[in-house]
């Protein structure tokens, strides 16, 4: 098996402005990044990623920090599987707080039908509702980088959303023929 290829980050930057650095860490870890510990941190190896970091370095040296940037493979097999269960272990937080949205759209759509409330403007909102949660999805999978345990719940979760949405409109236009 080949060895996993990763850019290893190390950074420091002025504790003030936080605003910044917490700009920063957010950037970062919206990349997928996993933290070692402060300042340090992990990303696979990919022309994005670099570029990416190669741009951040720049931020970095703006504000007043200073960056290293390396490529780097783990010691040993148990090493690589240490990060990459980080890796899933961030993805896996991700999909538990995505499910409970999840069942929050379910419970939403189960009062609606509990009450006959099957107004468009009802329908609009759940249908903006679903497609924050698709988006959601698609940024979490996008940095699902090693197959996270949740993630294949959470693919058939949305799809039961979706399928639940198709049956509330379903329901509304069922609803609106009648009044004719």
């Amino acid at each position: 098996m080949q060895a996993l290829n990763w850019l290893l980050l190390t950074y420091k930057v002025p504790s003030e402005p936080t605003t910044k650095r917490i700009a920063l860490w957010r950037r970062i870890k919206g990349m997928g990044a996993v933290y070692l510990q402060n300042g340090v941190c992990l990303l696979p190896k990919t022309e994005d990623h670099a570029r990416r970091l190669k741009m951040m370095e720049n931020d970095i040296a703006k504000m007043g920090g200073d960056c290293v940037i390396l490529e780097t493979v783990a010691l040993d097999r148990a090493q690589e599987e240490k990060v990459v269960a980080r890796f899933k272990a961030d993805r896996d937080d991700q999909y538990r707080e995505f499910l409970g949205r999840c069942a929050d759209f379910e419970a939403e759509i189960a009062k609606e039908v509990a009450i006959q409330k099957f107004t468009y403007a009802e329908l609009e909102e759940e249908d903006t509702d679903l497609k924050k949660l698709q988006g959601w999805f698609a940024k979490i999978r996008k940095l699902d980088f090693y197959g996270a345990a949740l993630a294949e719940e959470a693919a058939q979760r949305l799809e039961g959303c979706e399928a639940l949405l198709d049956a509330y409109a379903r329901q509304v236009f069922e609803a609106h023929d009648e009044n004719r």
